[in-house]
């Protein structure tokens, strides 16, 4: 069975097997080079591939190599089958920049056995490894398109600059640049291989400020570059160090922002290595207000906006018949509504003893501002701020705040009532502070025994505390003084001792508790200072801070360049919608170090200003109904009546110049700090008629208010329109008003504590029998109720009265008042038509007791702006509408007498009284205005 099966692979092996015996045998490794751009790849060895089976035709001949290798771009081709021999070439273009070397295999293949390729065999795998040399074939290229650099007159540099170009080709020999040559004849320069350029003579500023010259570059191969660089070289005179590029004055436009100061500063340190660089900017402010600019509204205001605790009282108010005890004391003038007095050694003031608070407790606070500085001769006299001493009989000193030696001091000696132990009763400071002659702002929290003191916003301790005995209990009445401090007592004369030598503004306390310390950083605030914009900008190695005032900036780095970026990052900001204008003084001092040295170079103190032009001054601007008419029953009324249901409180300012007849005006949104209505006349008189406004009125706002028989006073830093919503909840009432002849009231507010006030809005209230014809005033046109640009012509014209009309505009007024002529003749000729009609149609009837007044009283003003404003054609139909509305004020009939002010709210047309008579409608004339 085996024998049999194994017949047919017998006679195969007798026809073919036993003629291709071996395989083919190459090499097993090869080394090639290829030049670029060529095809043929030289070997070493040559490729050859012998077999064993030679010379037998087909076995023993080779038919093919065959590459494997991904992406080799070769392919082998056989040259002599007999001999073996063959060649590698390229198969695509080979490219030295792209691919320096491949690495692949390749393999040999004899014929077979047969022409037909049958029983073919293969040799082993041999590594193949081909460089590719490269070819000159780029040019050097320098990396910029053109050189910078200055030279300081008079020196011989080794290096001035150095100038870089590269090759895109890849061999050692032809990538590299091998020389560089100036190639601009006749210049004092010469350039070494590695192209640093130096000056072969000294060169002088006032005979030539700069050089152009063309430099070429050539590779190891020699090859040049195609396009030559130009090298720019600045001459400078001889180096000073300083800032350069800063502007001596800064203008700063209100509103604006931050803005920078110094956007082109740049500090030169005339080449030395340095190892560090520290500026400090200072903003000079001093003569700013109370040593920068802060917000001037009033003591009161400034408290209720930053939050702080109601009850405290203002000892240095601004003189008024209700707070007369500092008119005789010396105020600074020129600071901006800001409140300051100045005590020269020679005056003091009694507090009466209605305003002086009763009940302090072993938790009180006293605040002021102060500006003191030494005085020469007085050292050893105190400087009395605050005093509570006898009032007579007795030299006893109660409380009191003073500076002894430049020390304040702190005094308070308790009564046996209150304790009866030897306890602490003198507290004293030693701080720079008290006589630097700048503004500071000290707060002592007394929180017995303990007694701290914030010198702007920082807390100090004191370094001296003395015990005493308490004082004994005595019926002496006591006298609060400021500026110095009375002595009623042991002398033959009471009179002030102990003088203050200085300036004080927001003298207050506050008893039954202390102050925080956020209410405390608010009130002393400063609303300008220095700031740095951009902070990711700046670099890893610069330091700086601020102090806490941010009046000054120090900024410290280790790199010049990083500091001159951070300098340049440098501004100034002003966060009040209307700052105070004028120059703020900056002053820039540097220090720079250089290795192992303190300082090295003497850098110039530089001096700037920043000017703060003045803001556009608003216009606050209070409009409505000028009278009042009610009934007695009205009046009589638990609620009274709303003496400012209708009032508007706008504020516009203007853009362009004043000369121009058609300017700009923009509504602005700003706060109010206060609204005063005052009693013209006589005034009020509590056992008949009261002045009120209900607490619920101030909810939610800022807002306080405070009453006499003299009117009332809403203050508070708010928005207008919350003292709008708030006076128009003011209501008057008057029990007794069959005595009441013409009441009338005086409306004004204010912001920024009196720096803009309105104008005085009049208000007469009239029962109807006292009701007289009165023109209704239009105080200012209504605008929108948003912020846009609109035209006043009008306006602006009657603001400049003296400028004479161009002659258009002077003929569309004649025309306007001939017009306006006609309607009045044309209305009043109605009028009395129709009331001569229904007094006939009348006769039968009773007549009605209140006729008289309402037809008395027929008022018709007719709006000028109405004629103009068709003539010009320029306002918006919505201001046409508003200046032809109809204003009722107080057209009631009898029956509707008793409907309240809220009632009266909620009805739009409640103005017009719509009785029929015999079919003809009839309205209430004792207010209409036309």
């Amino acid at each position: 069975m085996c024998i049999n099966n194994l017949e047919p692979w017998i006679l195969k092996l007798s026809v073919s097997g036993k003629v291709n015996k071996h395989k083919p045998w190459i090499e097993t490794s090869y080394h090639g080079v290829i030049t670029e751009n060529m095809d043929t790849v030289l070997l070493d060895p040559p490729l050859v591939a012998l077999d064993k089976d030679s010379p037998l035709p087909f076995a023993g001949e080779i038919c093919a190599f065959k590459v494997f290798g991904q992406d080799a771009p070769f392919e082998a081709v056989v040259l002599n089958r007999t001999s073996g021999e063959g060649v590698l070439r390229a198969s695509s273009p080979v490219d030295c920049e792209s691919q320096k070397e491949y690495t692949f295999i390749i393999q040999a293949y004899d014929c077979g056995a047969g022409p037909d390729g049958a029983d073919w065999k293969k040799s082993h795998k041999a590594v193949v490894h081909v460089q590719v040399d490269d070819v000159n074939e780029f040019s050097p290229v320098f990396r910029e398109s053109l050189y910078k650099a200055s030279v300081t007159e008079g020196k011989i540099y080794d290096s001035i600059l150095q100038v870089e170009a590269w090759d895109q080709d890849c061999s050692p020999q032809y990538s590299q640049i091998c020389n560089y040559e100036i190639v601009t004849p006749g210049t004092p320069f010469a350039i070494d291989r590695n192209g640093n350029i130096r000056n072969t003579e000294r060169l002088s500023f006032d005979k030539q400020q700069s050089f152009r010259i063309m430099v070429s570059a050539f590779d190891c191969g020699q090859k040049r570059t195609e396009d030559d660089v130009m090298v720019h070289i600045e001459v400078k005179p001889v180096c000073k160090p300083g800032w350069q590029g800063w502007n001596k004055r800064v203008d700063y436009e209100p509103g604006t922002g931050s803005k920078q100061l110094f956007p082109k500063m740049h500090l030169e340190t005339c080449g030395g290595p340095l190892s560090g660089v520290k500026a400090m900017v200072e903003l000079q402010t001093n003569h700013i207000g109370k040593g920068c600019d802060r917000e001037t509204y009033s003591e009161k205001s400034l408290q209720k906006l930053c939050g702080a605790a109601s009850g405290s009282t203002d000892l240095l108010p601004a003189p008024s018949p209700s707070a007369n005890w500092t008119a005789s004391l010396l105020t600074d003038s020129g600071r901006e509504s800001d409140l300051i007095y100045r005590f020269d050694g020679h005056q003091g003031a009694n507090v009466p003893d209605h305003v002086v608070p009763q009940n302090l407790t072993d938790q009180f606070t006293i605040a002021t501002w102060m500006k003191h500085g030494p005085s020469p001769g007085l050292r050893a006299e105190k400087e009395t701020l605050l005093c509570s001493s006898d009032k007579t009989e007795m030299n006893r000193h109660h409380y009191s705040l003073y500076v002894h030696n430049c020390r304040l001091v702190f005094l308070l000696r308790r009564d046996f009532t209150q304790i009866d132990t030897f306890r602490p009763a003198e507290f004293h400071w030693k701080l720079d502070q008290i006589c630097d002659k700048e503004w500071h702002y000290y707060v002592i929290n007394v929180e017995f025994p303990a007694v701290t003191l914030f010198v702007d916003g920082v807390t100090y301790e004191p370094y001296l505390v003395t015990d005493d005995w308490p004082i004994h209990a005595s019926k002496i009445d006591t006298q609060l003084t400021v500026g110095a401090c009375w002595q009623g007592g042991e002398v033959e004369t009471p009179r002030y001792t102990q003088y203050f030598h200085g300036s004080l503004s927001g003298l207050t306390i506050r008893p039954g508790r202390i102050e925080t310390q956020k209410v405390i950083s608010c009130l002393q605030a400063c609303k300008e200072g220095l700031d740095i914009n951009s902070l990711e900008s700046l670099a890893k190695d610069i330091k700086f801070h601020f102090n806490p005032a941010q009046s000054v900036l120090v900024v410290e780095g280790e790199d010049v360049d990083s500091i001159n970026t951070a300098m340049t990052k440098v501004s100034y900001i002003n966060s009040r919608q209307f700052p105070t204008p004028g120059l703020r003084r900056l002053r820039i001092t540097t220090t720079v170090q250089c290795f192992g040295e303190d300082a090295c170079l003497s850098i110039p103190e530089n001096k700037a200003v920043v000017m703060v032009l003045p803001p556009s001054e608003p216009r606050i601007t209070i409009s409505g109904s000028n009278q009042l008419i009610r009934f007695a029953s009205d009046l009589r009324s638990p609620l009274g009546v709303a003496l400012f249901k209708d009032l508007r409180i706008t504020s516009t300012v203007m853009k362009g110049e004043s000369s121009v007849i058609f300017s700009l005006f923009f509504r602005v949104m700003h706060n109010l700090d206060y609204c005063d209505v005052l009693v013209i006349g006589e005034e009020l008189n509590p056992d008949r008629e009261s002045l009120e406004i209900h607490h619920s009125a101030l909810l939610g706002k800022h807002l306080d208010a405070t009453n006499s028989t003299s009117g009332i006073s809403i203050y508070g830093v708010d928005s207008m329109a919350h003292y709008e919503q708030a006076l128009r909840q003011l209501r008057y009432r008057n029990w007794r008003p069959t005595s009441l002849n013409d009441r009338k009231f005086r409306l004004t507010c204010s912001e920024l504590n009196g720096r803009y006030t309105s104008n005085e809005f009049t208000l007469e209230v009239t029962l109807p029998h006292h009701a007289a014809p009165v023109e209704h005033v239009n105080h200012m046109a209504v605008q929108p109720p948003y912020m846009r640009p609109v035209h006043h012509p009008l306006m602006i014209h009657t603001l400049n009265s003296h400028m004479s009309a161009p002659p258009a505009a002077t003929a569309v007024i004649v025309v306007c008042i001939a017009a306006l002529v006609v309607i009045v003749v044309i209305g009043i000729y109605r009028i009395h038509a129709t009331h001569q009609e229904a007094s006939r149609d009348d006769e039968s009837e009773s007549k009605d007791p209140e006729a008289d007044w309402e037809s008395s009283a027929l008022n018709i003003t007719v709006n000028p702006m109405e004629g103009l404003g068709e003539a010009l054609k320029g306002e918006h139909e919505e201001e046409e509408e508003e200046e032809e509305d109809v204003q009722l004020v107080g057209a009631m009939t009898i029956a509707e007498s008793d409907v309240s002010d809220e009632e009266e709210e909620e009805k739009g047309t409640e103005g017009f009284d719509w009785r029929k008579q015999e079919g003809k409608p009839e309205w209430d004339s004792s207010s209409a205005t036309y």
